[in-house]
């Protein structure tokens, strides 16, 4: 009598369980090694790399960059291909809402009273501030001035002398 796994007309039976194989990936190319193939290949720093074939091996000998060679899987993500599966909504952020804050100097009440105000009485305000600020450097210039007349008519030169050198 034959010891198969398999009832009448060669189905599987029910209580026959699939066998899971575990597999590696390639360095180099990024595919499946089921076991009992692929190479391995061991640094002197003991970094251990396990490659799929001969060509992915000596490709990465030859210091060939994977994401260059269209057969590799970094290649393909590079390049976005491979991405119906992947297709995901992308989530939207929602911005957060900016919240008003007291400033060093200013309070939070004067900088909302700054925000309500109209555009014209801004304006105004505005003009008033710079034509403060136009006033005192025009009386900060008006000082200096009639400070530097009163020293000049203090130390008012003294006659040179004329002649009498040696040439």
């Amino acid at each position: 009598m034959c010891s198969s796994k398999r009832g009448a007309a060669g189905v599987p039976s029910a209580h026959h369980v699939a066998m899971v194989l575990k597999t590696t990936l390639c360095r180099f190319s990024g595919l499946r090694i089921w076991p009992g193939r692929g190479m391995l290949f061991i640094r002197t720093d003991n970094q251990q790399y396990l490659f799929l074939s001969k060509k992915c091996k000596s490709l990465y000998h030859n210091r060939l960059r994977p994401a260059k060679l269209a057969w590799t899987t970094t290649y393909r993500k590079a390049h976005k291909k491979d991405q119906v599966t992947e297709v995901a909504r992308k989530k939207r952020r929602t911005a957060g809402k900016a919240t008003a804050r007291a400033i060093v100097g200013v309070s939070l009440e004067v900088i909302n009273k700054k925000r309500t105000e109209k555009p014209e009485v801004r304006q105004a305000s505005r003009e008033a501030a710079i034509r403060e600020i136009k006033e005192r450097a025009k009386k900060a210039k008006a000082d200096k001035a009639k400070q530097s007349k009163a020293a000049a008519a203090k130390s008012a030169p003294a006659p040179k002398a004329v002649g009498r050198g040696k040439r």
